[in-house]
């Protein structure tokens, strides 16, 4: 159960954030957003706020938000059509009922002659009982169109995604993905806060409970002066120096309370993952600041961006094989894993995983949100956008690729930690 709510949180928290972003720039481009959602599939909770109706959904394996003229979403009016319409005190249209009309008995009901609820705003038709007479009715700009019993609020022109200029619609998009490197900088700085950053002085951090340090004297706080002679400047240079010298004797001169203290200590030899070398048990030496923090989050940011475009290229080049990647069930076995450690390892955890779903985001690639930057970037050089139905056709293909690679990737986690 632990696990489970772990990975919902860090998991939720991501999508969350990522859309946030999406939502956020939208609406001050003045974009109608029509929905936010985290999840996909069937609701389980959904609120409206703002025009913009908030849903979290059955599968908890993304999210989006709908955002008015993205999609083939308007009703029209064609005329001969039959409406009903419910006006406000000042005679524009509020609610249009295009079926199920009898279910609205203080409707008046309208035969469409013309219809323009894009940029004029109007209907022009024959009211029923005054057929002789075309009367031209304005449309609220939040008109709400209702059909077989859903409600779909109308965006005029300059409310729809495609009426923005190419900035605020590049702004809309990369937004998502700047969201997770600013989630992923303030967790590492809260990181920072908790733990303390890691500092460069030739001083000796916390001491492990039975190691060579601690039995040989050395305490938390010794500033180390020199090694069998040689001057220390920065705690790099003591790692290194005790890493060199497993099972050698160390004479250690370090300052302590104002007094200079000689100790002798023997580095234990230890085998891993990263090699033989030398240990003492002291762990680096850590400051507790909020400017040092605030530091500490964009330099871990920076350095994981780097370590993950890295593999990107391995991926591209060849040194990269798919079954090193990882979908949610690969996500999930590791959370678990990292959730065993304790809670500063799951927010470092959340971090590298908020800066990988910033740069899959941003990739090129039909589908994500990179790809439609880059149609963007198209329509910003030539000058005019590329026909939507193709846009939309390459986008579709894209998903449905980026949809079997996830399976493979899924089936690939499963039968490696199943099986």
């Amino acid at each position: 159960m632990q696990t489970i709510l772990a990975f919902i949180l860090i998991f939720g928290g991501l999508v969350f954030f990522h859309e946030l972003g999406h939502l956020i720039f939208a609406k001050r481009a003045g974009i109608l957003c029509r929905e936010f959602a985290i999840g996909f599939g069937p609701k389980i909770f959904t609120i409206t706020k703002n025009e913009t109706v908030y849903t979290i959904r059955l599968l908890p394996l993304g999210g989006y938000v709908r955002m008015a003229g993205e999609d083939a979403e308007s009703v029209e009016l064609k005329p001969g059509y039959r409406i009903g319409i419910i006006c406000n005190e000042n005679e524009a249209v509020d609610k249009i009922i295009v079926t199920n009309k009898d279910k609205y008995p203080e409707a008046r009901m309208i035969e469409v002659e013309e219809a323009d609820l894009d940029h004029k705003l109007i209907i022009r038709g024959y009211e029923e009982g005054e057929e002789d007479a075309l009367k031209t009715f304005k449309v609220n700009p939040k008109a709400i169109i209702v059909e077989d019993g859903l409600e779909l609020q109308i965006a005029p022109y300059d409310r729809q995604f495609s009426s923005k200029t190419v900035g605020q619609r590049a702004m809309a998009i990369f937004a998502g993905p700047m969201m997770n490197f600013i989630l992923a900088a303030v967790l590492f700085m809260i990181i920072g806060m908790v733990q303390g950053v890691v500092v460069n002085d030739p001083v000796l951090g916390k001491l492990t409970e039975d190691g060579p340090a601690i039995t040989s004297g050395l305490k938390e706080g010794d500033v180390v002066q020199s090694i069998n002679g040689q001057e220390m400047e920065s705690w790099e240079e003591i790692q290194k120096t005790i890493q060199q010298n497993a099972n050698n004797e160390l004479n250690v001169v370090v300052e302590r309370d104002g007094a200079t203290k000689e100790i002798t200590v023997i580095p234990k030899l230890v085998e891993d993952a990263a090699g033989k070398r030398g240990i003492i048990g002291v762990y680096a030496p850590t400051e507790k600041s909020f400017v040092k923090a605030v530091g500490h989050g964009f330099t871990e940011t920076y350095m994981w961006t780097k370590q993950i475009f890295i593999i990107l290229g391995d991926l591209v080049t060849g040194g990269f094989d798919i079954d090193q990647l990882s979908g949610p069930v690969g996500i999930y076995v590791s959370t678990e894993e990292v959730a065993k450690s304790g809670i500063i390892y799951l927010l470092k955890w959340a971090g590298v995983l908020s800066i990988n779903l910033g740069i899959m985001n941003l990739l090129p690639l039909p589908a994500l949100d990179g790809g439609r930057l880059l149609f963007i970037a198209i329509e910003a050089v030539r000058g005019k956008p590329i026909d939507k139905q193709k846009e939309g056709i390459v986008h579709f293909i894209g998903f449905a690729l980026l949809m079997l690679l996830m399976i493979v990737v899924t089936w690939n986690d499963i039968q490696r930690f199943f099986f």
